[in-house]
């Protein structure tokens, strides 16, 4: 089999046996008022994170949700966009789509304000999305693209930009590992399936973002998830792997690069009121501006001895220039 042949039917066995905790850290549901979540959904909780933020769905965005699972996330943004078909999910697995749609019945008993009409699931790949050309406001994905081999995965990417709206958003949580991943275990099929073995590392995987088209990166988080030990693994030391959550932009590249927000501010500490680079970046004196890591490089190197430039924080949640 290929290797996502064997991811399709790993899935599938979980999808009809769901195993809680499988594969990624089990995050906690995203709590929102008059939101019950079933617990057969709970327990195909199969994300590392959350792509569902909620300051970002205003005025009922229509959302391609890739790769369903248990539904749990596209429940989520239907409480935001109560219409109908406003959230498609795309599903290569047969046994995951029936699960996701008798997982969706169950939250319609238990949630009055959900019609399953919300939620249209969808036969289809993240290579060959069933989707027109521009027609969604938001791509998601949880746990999903690290299973790709890096050729396959910038495929996925672009064809998250194709069904994009311009300004349109991908938001992802996604594995990342903090150093590469020996080809042995990548070449391990089933661990990459567990979304164990098939990350890359954060630099590699933002450029292939950027590479598919997206002009600009916010980070909402970046944190542990899982340790591949030194002796379970055969590996020279221990190699500890990521949770990142991120927002990708379908805006045009910058001539100078894309911008990617870690979390950096610049802090003006000279002796004017103000300080304006001429390229619209204005700092007021003492007062954390947020910027992109492409600015805070140039800030930095323009006047080090006063612009401070902050490390980043891994949580962006928007403003600030880049």
């Amino acid at each position: 089999m290929t290797y996502l042949e064997t991811a399709a039917q790993f899935y599938s066995e979980v999808a009809q046996t769901p195993q809680v905790g499988l594969c990624c850290v089990q995050s906690t549901p995203l709590q929102l008022p008059g939101l019950k979540i079933p617990l057969p959904m709970q327990e195909m909780n199969y994300g590392c994170g959350t792509t569902v933020h909620p300051t970002e769905l205003s005025h009922q965005p229509t959302v391609l949700y890739i790769g369903v699972g248990g539904g749990l996330e596209a429940l989520q943004f239907a409480y935001f966009s109560r219409r109908p078909g406003a959230v498609i999910a795309v599903e290569p697995v047969a046994a995951m789509r029936e699960a996701a749609i008798r997982n969706l019945e169950l939250a319609a008993e238990e949630n009055p304000w959900f019609d399953t009409s919300f939620v249209e699931i969808r036969e289809g790949d993240a290579f060959n999305l069933p989707v027109a050309d521009a027609v969604v406001d938001i791509v998601a994905q949880n746990c999903l693209f690290n299973i790709f081999e890096p050729e396959d995965l910038t495929h996925a990417l672009r064809a998250a930009y194709r069904v994009l709206k311009p300004g349109g958003r991908l938001q992802m949580s996604d594995p990342i590992a903090t150093t590469s991943i020996p080809n042995h275990l990548q070449e391990d099929e089933r661990l990459r399936a567990m979304c164990l073995s098939g990350a890359l590392t954060y630099e590699e995987y933002t450029q292939r973002i950027i590479d598919a088209g997206f002009g600009q990166i916010e980070i909402r988080a970046r944190r542990p998830y899982r340790l591949l030990d030194a002796e379970t693994y055969n590996l020279e030391k221990h190699l500890l792997l990521e949770s990142l959550d991120l927002v990708a932009f379908k805006v045009e590249i910058p001539e100078d690069g894309a911008c990617i927000f870690t979390g950096k501010t610049a802090i003006y500490a000279g002796s004017d009121p103000f300080f304006d680079d001429s390229a619209g970046h204005l700092l007021q004196r003492g007062i954390p501006a947020a910027v992109c890591d492409k600015t805070a490089a140039k800030l930095g190197a323009l006047k080090p001895s006063e612009i401070m430039i902050t490390d980043s924080t891994w949580h962006y949640s928007g403003g600030g220039c880049c």
